[in-house]
């Protein structure tokens, strides 16, 4: 079975930083990208960061500079470094991925920048 857990969500200052983790099971992990997305209190669920299988990442506009996504093919396991962070970073972030012809999702941890 294939699974996604994400986790290292918490309540932070504005200017703080934290870093997510996304461990995958149930499928050969090394060989596809991982893509991070985040859903706002009220709003629709937006792409925001994508590693893939060698490590070449991208980004949404707003986290340029701020965040950076990483792997580690050995652990199974993604990660989203996020720093500098404003409240509008505030939301649940998911880990995504492609296997098999459908899209995988953890079921989220919630991050929330506030004073």
């Amino acid at each position: 079975q294939v699974q996604l857990v994400e986790s290292g969500g918490d309540s932070v200052q504005p200017g703080g930083s934290l870093t997510l983790s996304c461990v995958v099971s149930g499928m050969p992990f090394r060989l596809y990208a991982i893509y991070w997305y985040r859903q706002a209190p009220g709003s629709s669920r937006e792409w925001v960061a994508a590693v893939t299988q060698s490590g070449f990442t991208s980004y949404e506009n707003p986290v340029k500079g701020r965040f950076t996504a990483t792997r580690d093919n050995d652990k199974n396991t993604a990660y989203l470094k996020m720093d500098s962070l404003t409240p509008k970073d505030t939301g649940t972030y998911f880990c995504n991925t492609l296997y098999d012809g459908r899209d995988r999702w953890g079921n989220g941890t919630l991050v929330t920048v506030s004073a």
